[in-house]
């Protein structure tokens, strides 16, 4: 077991209420004089008044930050602070909308990077790990979190932004690098690249991957590909860049997420009514960050569906657990010959049965009646018709309807570094 904070980390569920009530109250008291956004949304409310009617307080919804950063370019007015008080700018991939641009001041990054010294050490890195970081070190949040910490931390980094994936991988070789920050799906694509170079990847120093941004890394099929191809522990995370990185899994408890309490509280919702659902049940997650006062986010509709359990983990956490992850979005569920189904079951699936090399989703119609086509790219040496009929048992099995599963050549599917895209629409008629 390896803490940050063991008497922040560590606390029982009343004692964790309390940290929480007493940082939410302290929060306020800027927030309330100072930000524009939420004096005007939570009204002639003190401090402690709204601590104490916390769970009546008004939901905010990424709708009204982005109408907000509409009327009030650039930033919006969910300021606590003067523009010049702030020193760091990310803004979201705009996968789910508009973008959405947020400022960061100095104590807030500070914020960030004890978030992800949680994180860290709950992976149990240590002082010698060597970071690799293949991401693009644009504006959207990305690991830049995740690459300051380690850096503050002492470990060497390796940033291979501007790289080939090819280039990438002799890179992380040479500078013998341990543990890799990237996505799911570009995780799969370093190992797709090493086995065509020859690399065996699970002789390498890695020994841990950090994913994010997709639900992969508690994916059963797609986990067991990325542990396989890399012979490393994955350790899945969830993050945002409006609401900050909430997520972690431990080591002693794979296959889940705990939500750091100790600077987030968390609910979970029924999406259609807004009520509080059971532990255990489905939900939307709904999260408060507690020490990103420059830009903080009160009772965020955050549209990620999960499953939270709570009670002491193995890892002697009292941190609640998504298990499974994310499992979903709101946003993202269609309904396909009448089940609802969701990006995350069909990569499942899909990968599931083994032979992919990469596949893409098509949401159309035949006749009436929605449909769904797969493009499914094989590895080499996989019998292609095989691959259809075993893919199209699997989904039919668990989703009972059968996908229109077809071959694609070899390559001519798209790749990603960041979020992968996998779902396309078509109005055409099959």
């Amino acid at each position: 077991m390896a803490f940050h904070l063991p008497q922040e980390e560590t606390l029982d569920a009343a004692g964790l209420a309390e940290h929480q009530r007493r940082r939410l109250t302290a929060m306020l008291v800027d927030v309330l004089e100072r930000n524009r956004f939420y004096r005007e949304k939570l009204g002639r409310l003190g401090p402690e008044e709204a601590a104490e009617r916390f769970e009546a307080l008004p939901l905010t919804t990424r709708a009204e930050i982005e109408r907000d950063q509409l009327e009030h370019p650039p930033y919006g007015t969910n300021l606590t602070y003067p523009v010049v008080n702030y020193s760091r700018l990310h803004q979201t991939s705009g996968s789910t909308g508009e973008p959405l641009r947020w400022l960061d001041r100095a104590e807030d990054w500070e914020w960030w990077k004890k978030c992800w010294t949680i994180i860290y050490r709950a992976a149990s890195v240590r002082a010698d790990d060597r970071f690799l970081f293949p991401f693009s070190f644009g504006p959207f949040i990305g690991f830049w979190g995740a690459f300051e910490t380690a850096a503050s931390l002492g470990n060497l980094c390796l940033p291979a932004g501007g790289m080939t994936t090819a280039a990438r991988l002799r890179f992380m070789l040479e500078n013998a690098a341990t543990v890799v920050c990237c996505t799911p799906t570009y995780a799969l694509r370093m190992a797709g690249a090493a086995a065509e170079l020859g690399i065996d990847l699970a002789a390498s120093n890695v020994r841990g991957l950090i994913v994010a941004g997709e639900p992969g890394g508690s994916l059963p099929a797609t986990r067991g590909m990325l542990e396989r191809a890399w012979g490393a522990r994955v350790f899945d995370h969830a993050g945002m860049t409006e609401i900050g990185p909430y997520g972690f899994e431990c080591e002693e408890a794979p296959g889940g997420v705990h939500i750091m309490e100790s600077e987030f509280i968390a609910e979970v919702i029924d999406p259609q009514s807004a009520r509080a659902v059971a532990d255990g049940q489905e939900g939307e997650l709904v999260l408060t960050n507690l020490g990103r006062w420059g830009g903080p986010l009160i009772r965020y509709r955050t549209g990620d569906l999960v499953r939270v359990v709570r009670g002491r983990c193995a890892c002697g956490r009292s941190f609640s657990r998504m298990v499974g992850g994310i499992l979903g979005r709101v946003d993202e569920m269609v309904f396909i010959r009448g089940n609802n189904v969701y990006p995350g079951i069909v990569e499942d699936l899909v990968r599931g049965v083994g032979g992919v090399a990469e596949f893409r989703c098509e949401l159309g119609c035949r006749g009436a009646m929605s449909d769904l086509r797969i493009e499914v790219e094989p590895v080499a040496g996989e019998d292609g018709p095989r691959l259809i009929g075993r893919i199209t048992e699997a989904i039919k099995g668990r989703l009972n309807f059968s996908p229109s599963v077809s071959l694609a050549e070899a390559g001519s599917l798209p790749r990603f570094e960041m979020k992968a895209c996998r779902w396309v629409r078509s109005e055409r008629d099959g």
